[in-house]
């Protein structure tokens, strides 16, 4: 059990940042909210077809109904609505990169909120992992290249992520990770639809199905829409949010390749050295015990 959640984390890291180089391709021929909406209903019919098959669907508390709603108004709602459209002004690698703050966030609000503590050589490591993405994201002269309303975007996706990462902490304990993935996705496309009506469904219909673009869709449904988020749930549970987000600082380092070999992106010298750092980083901030007892038993009250 010891390894299999970082395992999961690893993979689900793996997974999203596949999703900005699938985003780019699908945004070729459709405009972010439609590829968001339908990404969601292909995740809900798969994530609901295996809950009917296993037979594992779950009541929800009346208490917990306004954070599911929470959860999914923070991410996909205004999370996609950030990170979609701020990735058609930066390219897919710096905008993973400046999603990898998430846990220089994160972890700042789980211990405001939830007291869950990390060990100093913890923080340290999230310090130096973050001055590594500093490094990634800066040109050789040291000042950062990149369209500010881009950076408005993907920094509103950061904050809704870090919102997300509250109200999952509440869930993920009482909650199988399908059953409060596949229910954020519902109350997420319920949200996206007027949205989707408005600005996107006649455009849509104009342009039909393109096989490759419609291709990257049905990937970042099943894999980062569905698994990502399942395999993220779950490591939560086992390993804290500190830690389970702090391993978001290897996405840009997954982006980077991935979009090398894939779409053409560039990668320097620079980027070589900031990767490096955020992986030692991400070393150092995993090092000895979480000290979360205490957390989740005084989640477990606040929850029942």
């Amino acid at each position: 059990m010891k390894g299999k959640p970082y395992a999961a984390l690893v993979l689900s890291m793996i997974f999203w940042s596949f999703s900005f180089v699938w985003f780019k391709i699908a945004n070729a021929d459709y405009d972010p909210v439609a590829i968001v909406f339908i990404r969601l209903c292909i995740a809900i019919v798969f994530l609901s077809g295996f809950l009917w098959i296993t037979k594992r669907f779950t009541r929800v508390k009346k208490g917990d109904r306004k954070y599911f709603f929470l959860l999914a108004l923070f991410e996909p709602f205004f999370y996609f609505l950030g990170e979609s459209f701020g990735l058609t002004y930066v390219s897919s690698t710096v905008g993973s990169v400046i999603i990898s703050t998430i846990p220089v966030f994160a972890v700042i609000f789980a211990w405001v909120i939830y007291r869950e503590k990390l060990k100093l050589i913890n923080y340290l490591g999230v310090i130096i992992s973050f001055i590594g993405v500093i490094i990634f994201i800066t040109n050789s002269t040291g000042s950062i290249t990149l369209n500010p309303r881009g950076l408005a975007l993907m920094f509103l996706a950061v904050v809704s992520a870090v919102g997300y990462n509250m109200m999952l902490h509440r869930l993920a304990y009482d909650y199988d990770p399908v059953t409060i993935v596949n229910i954020q996705n519902i109350i997420g496309a319920i949200l996206f639809l007027p949205v989707f009506l408005i600005f996107d469904f006649k455009e849509l219909m104009a342009t039909g199905i393109v096989a490759k673009s419609f291709g990257a869709i049905i990937l970042l449904a099943i894999f980062a829409s569905c698994g990502a988020f399942v395999l993220f749930a779950y490591s939560v549970r086992h390993v804290g949010i500190a830690r389970a987000n702090i391993f978001s600082n290897l996405i840009p380092v997954f982006t980077a390749i991935f979009a090398f070999f894939i779409v053409g992106d560039r990668l320097s010298v620079r980027n070589g050295v900031g990767m490096a750092v955020v992986i030692a980083g991400l070393f150092l901030s995993q090092a000895g015990k979480n000290r979360q007892a205490v957390v989740d038993t005084d989640f477990a009250g606040r929850s029942a």
